[in-house]
């Protein structure tokens, strides 16, 4: 294989650009040509496709989001759209393709697989709700992002002796909110994953009140509900002060943590590695710091669990 291509698609996270860069650069080292297309496959059906050199990539190892920009498309679920794609990696003449982002974006790549283009995934999500792997690049900035904004947030409601829940991303995940509410010594921790019980955790609050306590940190995933609602519910059944804080996009964002830009360089290495054989429908991954890979199709079957370990011992600690 001599030419591919790499694009980003979805929510963009923080270690893309890393990403990108070990694609262009192991391909070109291989004496490969490499091609970016931008906005996705969106950007694929449109020809959004320039070539890329090692110069392309140069400073761009420690910035946020992606150089190659992201988006959503509709029009790649439908035949006709998956057609024009085809069509456009044939007149580019691009042999193999590597898609950085979520769930979504490997049954693209999946798709594309199935069609003759040899397709290779690399999990780029903050979330890390890709099953086959421990780690999605940009979680780890995501937790550390969300640890800055507690360690401000936790100031303010010691000093005026109030509860505040703190929404945090991850969609149907949990792992943002039980890596944050252990590391900063949250109160409580709602997740998807597990059953709420207003009640205990109410209980929780007004036992550490009776011990001294005067403040309270409650960490909420964004999938187990909303910070407005059970700031109002906490503050009636305890007669606590409470507030909401919604973190949002401000968690996608920001230089990536070197773990993420060393797990986004092995991943693109490894991506490339892969085409460069002509092996396609896989999903790179990561397990017991070793670099490996899954079929597409069955990595998007894995059954999602969590870490109920960390989320027991976060439980205890908090007491």
């Amino acid at each position: 294989m001599k030419k591919i291509g790499v694009l980003t698609s979805g929510g963009d996270a923080p270690g893309m650009n890393a990403a990108i860069r070990a694609v262009v650069r192991t391909a070109v080292y291989k004496g490969m040509q490499v091609y970016g297309i931008r906005r996705g496959f969106n950007g694929l059906i449109n020809g959004e496709i320039d070539y890329m050199d090692v110069k392309s990539v140069g400073e761009i190892l420690h910035r946020g989001g992606t150089i190659l920009n992201t988006a959503r498309s509709e029009q790649f679920k439908t035949e006709e759209g998956m057609k024009k794609a085809i069509n456009v990696l044939k007149v580019f003449g691009i042999e193999g393709l590597v898609v950085i982002g979520g769930d979504g974006s490997f049954r693209g790549a999946y798709d594309l697989s199935q069609r003759g283009i040899p397709t290779v995934g690399i999990p780029g999500t903050i979330d890390n709700d890709i099953p086959c792997t421990e780690l999605t690049i940009g979680f780890d900035t995501a937790v550390n992002t969300v640890l800055e904004a507690i360690s401000k947030i936790r100031d303010t409601v010691a000093s005026h002796e109030r509860t505040n829940i703190i929404e945090v991303m991850g969609r149907h995940a949990g792992d943002i909110a039980i890596y944050t509410g252990l590391a900063g010594g949250a109160e409580g921790i709602i997740i998807p994953e597990m059953p709420l019980d207003i009640d205990n955790l109410c209980k929780r609050i007004i036992q550490g009140r009776h011990r001294g306590k005067t403040s309270s940190i409650i960490i909420l995933a964004e999938g187990a509900g909303k910070a407005v609602e059970l700031e109002r519910i906490i503050e009636e059944k305890t007669g606590m002060e409470t507030r909401a804080t919604v973190l949002g996009y401000i968690q996608r964002g920001g230089c990536p943590t070197a773990a993420d830009i060393i797990l986004a360089s092995r991943m693109g290495y490894h991506a490339v590695e892969l085409l460069e054989k002509n092996i396609g429908n896989r999903v790179v991954c990561i397990r017991g710091n070793k670099i490996m890979d899954e079929d597409i199709k069955e990595a998007l079957s894995m059954p999602r669990t969590f870490n109920k370990e960390l989320y027991d011992l976060a439980q205890v600690l908090s007491i």
